[in-house]
């Protein structure tokens, strides 16, 4: 099966390109205080070693707006481009698009109406600046709910198209849309809707998805859903985690659908009383050593002869363990066989002469 994406408008986010043909980018949010100059700059470089394509930052104030304009003039956004997250004082995101961000996120639900709007596409238009019109279920604008009687998909939907118009009208283009809420089946119908609708890009996520395992799941399920139907340009998962935490469910969610291919893939057996190893540690240790490696591969990892031979073969490199040894297996034929304390090793030297240098 392969998925066919719809084809939207494409926009500029600095140097990179969303929506079109252009790769479904994965994107997170610093968790850090921008004031807090060490920790931030050390997360905005994890992001990057990590993959992560597009960083935005919370500007709360303007004294973050002044840390921010430091961050920009020190070069660590010379490779990603960074977007300033904005809400309620529309003077924030004029001050960051002067000090030189590339994207602005505003909320329609706290900006302040049409005309303060109106001054943020402005000065966006005149900066080469993209936005996100980025609504939440938890800060609809109130007279939109009450028009829709308190209908949360109804709302986003019209808050959706609402602000749409307010950009066309202003003869504004560059610009995104997401529309996020913490229950993964309004998620899905909202976009839906928004997807049939128009044809600029989307910005997926199901918003305050929860702690690692919790909201892994529900964006796996949420997003996996509205890509497999072709909706989505960008994603972001938001996690309680370490935004590089967010980054790589965001490449997993899209390497399980086919649609990135970046870093390894690890295939693995749940394990069952035929296992004669600690299978779990054994991965854990595969998992390790593959931190950090951005090639195209899959690695296998099988607890016995039932299924471990085959899936084994068709990885790029495998392991399947027998009753007294374990085979190594390269591109689908057997390498070596050799003693089981051994074999992490052998797997490792086996891995380096595959990964690119």
């Amino acid at each position: 099966m392969e998925i066919k994406r719809k084809k939207t408008k494409q926009i500029n986010l600095g140097r990179l390109k969303i929506g079109g043909s252009s790769p479904i980018s994965v994107q997170s949010m610093t968790k850090s205080k921008i004031s807090n100059t060490a920790a931030i700059k050390g997360e905005i470089k994890d992001l990057i070693n990590c993959g992560c394509e597009v960083i935005r930052i919370a500007v709360p104030d303007g004294d973050a707006v002044l840390c921010l304009g430091k961050l920009m003039d020190q070069g660590l956004f010379t490779d990603v481009p960074v977007i300033a997250d904005i809400h309620f004082d529309y003077r924030l995101a004029l001050d960051c698009i002067e000090a030189g961000v590339d994207g602005i996120r505003i909320n329609p639900g706290n900006i302040g109406g049409a005309e303060r709007t109106a001054k943020v596409v402005e000065a966006a238009k005149k900066n080469a600046v993209a936005i996100r019109i980025g609504i939440n279920s938890g800060s609809i604008d109130k007279k939109i709910l009450k028009k829709n009687k308190g209908i949360l998909r109804d709302s986003m939907i019209e808050s959706a198209m609402e602000n749409i118009r307010i950009m066309e009208n202003l003869g504004f283009y560059n610009f995104k849309i997401s529309a996020k809420a913490s229950s993964v089946l309004d998620t899905i119908s909202v976009y839906r809707a928004i997807s049939k609708k128009t044809d600029y890009p989307l910005h997926l996520g199901v918003t305050e998805a929860g702690p690692m395992f919790r909201g892994s799941i529900k964006s796996s399920v949420g997003l996996g859903v509205l890509l497999a139907e072709g909706i989505g340009d960008t994603i972001r998962v938001s996690l309680t985690e370490r935004s590089v935490e967010e980054v790589r469910a965001g490449y997993l969610i899209l390497s399980s659908l086919g649609l990135r291919a970046m870093g390894v893939d690890i295939i693995s057996c749940p394990t069952c009383g035929r296992t004669r190893v600690d299978l779990p540690e054994m991965v854990r240790e595969v998992e390790a050593m593959t931190e950090g490696i951005k090639d195209d591969l899959k690695l296998a990892v099988m607890g016995c002869i039932v299924n471990g031979p085959g899936e084994a073969k068709d990885a790029d490199l495998g392991i399947a363990f027998g009753k007294d040894k374990a085979a190594l297996f390269l591109n689908g034929s057997v390498i070596k066989r050799v003693e089981k304390n051994r074999v992490i090793d052998e797997f490792r030297k086996e891995l380096k002469k595959l990964v690119k240098d």
